[in-house]
């Protein structure tokens, strides 16, 4: 969701921003760590000496914060055009976010919410864990081979790639981290039916 479909930079940086600087923590170092990632993993990664408990406490507030502020949500160019042309294909929203944050960004940007998604209440492992898509195939019912996943972060990216699934990366950055195939944004993904209905992705790189 967050850097595919939605632009949610600005609450990352203010909400992710104080946490840092309680923390001492660099802005830089934060956002090389949390992009994918449930916030506790960050956490536990970004602090490895701290108590898990503390994580989840300190995840649970910053759940109720990010889904609180939505101030400078907006869909990623091209994202609108390509939920609405995949409607009525199988797909499914795999976030690392939970209901409520995942309902709250999407309904900001005014994008449609997928009726099958995997959320954090929903798997036991944060990315890069394949858990999440591996769930996602099993509820739309296809094997993993035959899913394409549409990831921004290097965990998101990893997690895909686990799954045994290709991978289109959402941004320029995402070469680097081994996508199958990158596009700067979805502007670039065009979606045809077939009559034998068959779903072939064009990508315009």
């Amino acid at each position: 969701m967050d850097g595919t479909l939605v632009d949610s930079g600005a609450v990352v940086l203010r909400v992710w921003g104080r946490w840092a600087a309680r923390h001492g923590l660099s802005m830089e170092r934060v956002e090389e760590v949390v992009h994918g990632r449930q916030g506790h993993e960050s956490m536990a990664i970004l602090l490895p000496d701290r108590p898990k408990a503390q994580n989840l406490a300190d995840n649970a507030q910053m759940l109720a914060d990010e889904t609180a502020d939505v101030e400078g949500v907006v869909p990623i160019p091209g994202a609108p055009a390509f939920l609405a042309a995949i409607a009525d294909a199988p797909h499914a929203l795999v976030t690392s976010a939970d209901v409520a944050l995942a309902t709250a960004r999407m309904g900001a940007a005014g994008l449609r919410m997928p009726d099958v998604r995997v959320t954090a209440e929903d798997v036991s492992a944060s990315k890069p864990d394949p858990e999440g898509f591996l769930k996602g195939a099993a509820e739309l019912g296809f094997a993993p081979q035959d899913c394409v996943v549409f990831e921004d972060s290097p965990a998101g990216v990893a997690a895909g790639l686990a799954a045994g699934m290709r991978v289109v990366g959402v941004g320029a950055a995402t070469a680097a981290y081994g996508a199958t195939v990158s596009v700067d944004t979805l502007e670039q993904v065009a979606v045809r039916r077939g009559l034998n209905g068959t779903i072939t992705l064009l990508i315009n790189s």
